[in-house]
């Protein structure tokens, strides 16, 4: 029992990090890799802290020192692959569980016809009405930005610090004043779409983003994110 401990959590480590190198490299789908490396590192090391624990109690009194060892060291790796996974999830944990966040609630910016953009067929582009009282809630700070600029420079600006993101711009109408981008991130690949909108506001320009997920139905807080770094890189 106290041997199988150390050998369980290391299977566990290893489906997690198959988890994310198949994300990675494209073999797995994001979410694939993802339940991989959460299910594999939090059930896996639930199970291996459980074999630990009995192999440790059936050591007691210096019968067994080498199976305490080895029960110790698979307590250790598998509580360590529990604290990944926690320490991985802690920061997403406070947002609500919404996977599109807009800066106009009243007027969500529309993403471009599924002929324009191939990846939208199929999918429901419209923005969820049960969405709205929680992202005004929960983001208070997301509102329009203003420029004092005209709108055709406001433009320019907002694709530039789009691609200085690493956004890649899948569709433009300079005479609609929208694009469109996906952000794809670093490690599980997931890939967000976002579209911003810059209309004339006064003297100047006012932009809204909207930034949607396309799996799962909490995004962990990162389409607020993407929103407030966009904003950050105009100001």
């Amino acid at each position: 029992m106290a041997a199988a401990a150390p050998i369980l959590a290391l299977v566990a480590a290893g489906l997690a990090l198959c988890g994310v190198a198949g994300a990675w490299l494209g073999l797995l789908s994001p979410m694939a890799g993802f339940q991989a490396f959460a299910g594999g590192a939090l059930l896996g090391g639930i199970a291996s802290v459980i074999v630990a624990l009995v192999g440790i109690l059936l050591s007691r009194g210096g019968r067994d020192p080498q199976g305490r060892t080895k029960a110790l060291l698979g307590l250790a790796i598998g509580l360590g692959l529990i604290l990944v996974v926690l320490v991985s999830a802690a920061p997403g944990a406070s947002y609500p569980p919404i996977n599109d966040i807009t800066t106009d609630l009243e007027d969500p910016p529309a993403f471009a016809s599924d002929t324009v953009v191939p990846d939208y067929a199929g999918r429901d582009m419209s923005y969820p009405a049960e969405f709205v009282a929680i992202v005004r809630e929960a983001y208070p700070d997301l509102r329009p930005l203003h420029l004092d600029v005209a709108p055709d420079s406001a433009f320019g600006r907002a694709l530039g610090a789009a691609e200085s993101l690493g956004w890649e711009v899948v569709a433009s109408d300079p005479d609609r004043g929208v694009f469109d981008a996906r952000d794809e991130t670093d490690l599980f690949r997931f890939v967000d779409d976002v579209t911003v909108r810059v209309r004339p506001d006064g003297d100047g320009a006012r932009i809204d983003v909207r930034s949607k997920s396309r799996d799962g139905r909490g995004d962990l807080g990162a389409n607020a994110m993407r929103i407030r770094a966009f904003f950050a890189a105009l100001r």
